[in-house]
């Protein structure tokens, strides 16, 4: 698997990310329980894999994520060379102040037993008060200054929030989930924008929550019953593909994996038969006539998740 810069940083990863998020075992929003012993193995088997970074977060399961990849480094002995670990700082309820944000990286440090943390994103800020925000940006921002930890990204969803922090300045890479999909780019604009000031971008939650890689099993996208047009536009590309032998899964993969915007695409690993499963679906042929008619079936922006982004590309 081929290495890609990752914006500015200096850092090369690989073009899958494994999301740690359910690793920690999040059943309320996954439906489904994962044993420590097993977040543990898949961690082993990325370990062994061509995939160089997995992601996970400080409030992802009150910090299990973190706690079992921790576990995970510490069986095998260590990171393997080149690996990389982001993680991302996250409020303790209603609290994003400055000290909490180097709590969240202290606790982030143990948790995983890593002095070195390459890449460090603020978390889901759209759901503070902006204003109020100001003293978290500057001190992650300081943290970096200071060496304690590598590079700073912004992670979140809504694109018309993230682009009030992106023009803060500073960041380095941005982290955008369930806005850019096969039924969703709800983020386009603020993609683009984010190549032009050299961020690179980081898509994740490619699947919906789970609508684009298990059709007949969800009716819902981005964690919300999803509108009549989407499940229309799911069952429509899922026929599509099966007519040229090939699952939506892989489909919704490469639609990210393949755009040249994205450097890294995470997707949620908490299978060790899951890796091996990433790997057949980036070797796929995916005919273009199929990614043709895919595009074709995108529904109406009025069905995204954001339906009107208000910012436009400076110019």
């Amino acid at each position: 698997m081929d290495l890609r810069p990752l914006g500015s940083t200096g850092l090369t990863v690989s073009p899958v990310c494994a999301g740690g998020s359910g690793l920690g075992s999040m059943p309320a929003v996954f439906g489904y329980d994962v044993p420590a012993e097993q977040a543990i193995e898949v961690v082993l088997r990325i370990f062994d894999s061509p995939i160089s970074w997995i992601d996970t977060s400080n409030g992802y399961s009150d910090g299990e994520s973190e706690r079992r990849i921790g576990a995970a480094i510490r069986q095998y002995g260590g990171l393997p060379d080149g690996f990389l670990v982001a993680t991302k700082v996250d409020a303790d309820g209603a609290d994003y102040s400055g000290a909490r944000v180097r709590a969240s990286v202290a606790e982030s440090k143990e948790r995983l037993g890593l002095d070195d943390l390459p890449l460090v994103y603020l978390h889901d800020p759209e759901f503070h008060d902006f204003d109020s925000m100001r003293e978290a940006v500057d001190t992650l921002m300081q943290l970096r200054a200071d060496g304690e930890i590598g590079h700073v990204g912004l992670a979140g969803g809504n694109p018309t929030e993230l682009a009030r922090y992106l023009d803060l300045g500073g960041f380095e890479v941005l982290l955008v989930h369930n806005r850019w999909s096969l039924v969703d780019h709800s983020a386009e604009v603020l993609i683009q924008r984010a190549l032009k000031d050299d961020v690179a971008v980081v898509n994740a939650a490619i699947y919906g929550g789970g609508i684009l890689a298990n059709p007949q099993a969800s009716t819902k996208y981005g964690y919300r019953e999803a509108p009549a047009a989407v499940l229309d536009a799911v069952t429509k590309m899922d026929a599509a593909c099966r007519e040229y032998g090939v699952d939506l899964a892989t489909a919704a993969l490469r639609h990210s994996v393949d755009n040249p915007a994205i450097t890294g695409t995470v997707v949620g690993i908490t299978k060790p038969a899951r890796v091996d499963a990433l790997l057949t679906a980036l070797a796929v042929d995916l005919p273009e006539a199929l990614t043709t008619q895919l595009d074709a079936l995108l529904p109406n922006s009025q069905y995204w998740l954001d339906p009107s982004p208000s910012r436009t590309m400076p110019a």
